[in-house]
């Protein structure tokens, strides 16, 4: 019997292979079209967020889950950031959403920044407990920077200003008394009232700070402030329910420094 040639015994398992690669290569574009329709979560951003159910970090209010300030008696740089509008403050960067800040408190809220992380910014809050912070992005905000830093020595019962590094003046103030205390850390100038009918003093400066023992101070949340005196024998007391009393020629200086400068308060 006459043998076929080579080519017809080889063509059927060439043909074979060609059709398993060709099915396998469907199946692969199938694959590949299922994949492309798979909805991919997108990363959350502050506009994105419905920020009316967050707490507002304000001196009004208190907000459990801030982070605690990792290095209070550290100092700031000077840098101060100003939300371009009611933004979301998280725990970390790109991490869980927990309050929000409003762009306004005692006028405009001006935060300083105690850490950088890429794009992202982590400032001090105004809201309990002493110590707050939070995670902002570098996008919601406006920055600039406060040449000034004020410094309260409780043991001393003294009050620094200092431009640039440089002292402008010391006074003798009065602090809290012991069941009073005025707290210890790292705080900021969150505003200025100025209110010419007030019998102690026509200029308050609220710092970013609260009282440990007092829910209020006269019908107000307990903000501890820097203030004047009409009575200046209560200077180098501890006399106060925890805000800083200062001398007249000090307060003229401290209501000229911008918002958000840092104030550092220590036992010394």
């Amino acid at each position: 019997m006459e043998q076929a040639p080579a080519r017809s015994r080889t063509s059927w398992p060439v043909t074979l292979i060609v059709l398993l690669f060709a099915v396998s290569a469907l199946v692969m574009v199938l694959k590949d079209g299922e994949d492309d329709t798979t909805p991919q979560a997108a990363p959350i951003s502050s506009l994105d967020l419905d920020l009316k159910d967050l707490p507002s970090s304000s001196t009004m209010t208190t907000i459990a889950a801030a982070p605690s300030d990792p290095r209070p008696m550290n100092m700031p740089k000077g840098t101060v950031v100003h939300p371009k509008r009611t933004t979301a403050l998280y725990d970390e960067p790109e991490g869980t959403p927990f309050a929000k800040i409003k762009a306004t408190q005692f006028g405009d809220t001006w935060l300083p920044v105690i850490t950088r992380n890429r794009d992202w910014v982590q400032v001090l809050l105004p809201s309990k407990p002493n110590g707050s912070t939070g995670w902002i992005r570098g996008s919601e905000l406006t920055e600039a920077r406060s040449r000034f830093l004020i410094k309260v020595h409780l043991g001393e019962r003294s009050l620094e200003l200092f431009e640039d590094d440089a002292l402008v003046g010391s006074w003798t103030v009065a602090i809290g008394a012991s069941g009073t205390p005025t707290p210890v850390g790292r705080t900021f100038v969150l505003g200025q009232i100025i209110d010419d009918k007030q019998p102690f003093s026509p200029v308050i400066l609220p710092l970013g700070s609260h009282s440990e023992t007092l829910d209020s101070y006269g019908g107000g949340p307990g903000t501890v402030a820097l203030h004047g005196w009409t009575d200046p024998s209560v200077f180098g007391k501890a006399v106060s329910h925890g805000c800083v009393r200062v001398p007249d020629d000090a307060l003229e200086l401290l209501r000229t420094v911008p918002l958000g400068t840092v104030v550092m308060v220590d036992e010394a």
